[in-house]
């Protein structure tokens, strides 16, 4: 990413290349955060989530309290809103209301990825335990 003096950004703008960003290795995902709790002052999260081909995602789940969104960037991510799978192609949006059930999965033969939104966001204090879960399962 190339900028100059005038396209500086304010001093608490997050600037991040493609690919940047703190990333969490899982056997068939790969998240990465580009915000969290700490730059968003918990408003928001913004993570990437890559999945293998024919992989599942992290099992049907909700949160109480946090809507959100995911928008297809690469792939067709199946995604499950409530008792419905959705086949959703590249740029593909779906926003998931606090309490819905919901999960994702790559059927394909293709790496999927999702850009996620979490709101609030402090999501990201949650991958020690997820990272731990797969170990613990026999998925690391």
């Amino acid at each position: 990413m190339t900028m100059n003096r005038m396209d500086r950004p304010a001093a608490d703008a997050i600037v991040l290349g493609p690919g940047e960003g703190r990333g969490y290795d899982m056997p068939t995902m790969r998240a990465v955060f580009k915000a969290d709790g700490v730059e968003s002052r918990g408003r928001f999260s913004v993570s990437e989530w890559w999945v293998a081909p024919q992989s599942t995602g992290p099992g049907a789940h909700s949160h109480a309290d946090n809507d959100e969104i995911f928008y297809v960037v690469e792939g067709t991510a199946a995604i499950l809103v409530g008792n419905t799978w959705i086949n959703a192609e590249k740029g593909s949006f779906v926003m998931i209301p606090a309490g819905t059930v919901h999960d994702f999965e790559n059927r394909t033969e293709y790496r999927m990825g999702l850009l996620n939104i979490f709101i609030p966001g402090t999501f990201e204090e949650n991958m020690p335990k997820i990272l731990a879960w797969y170990e613990q399962n026999g998925r690391a």
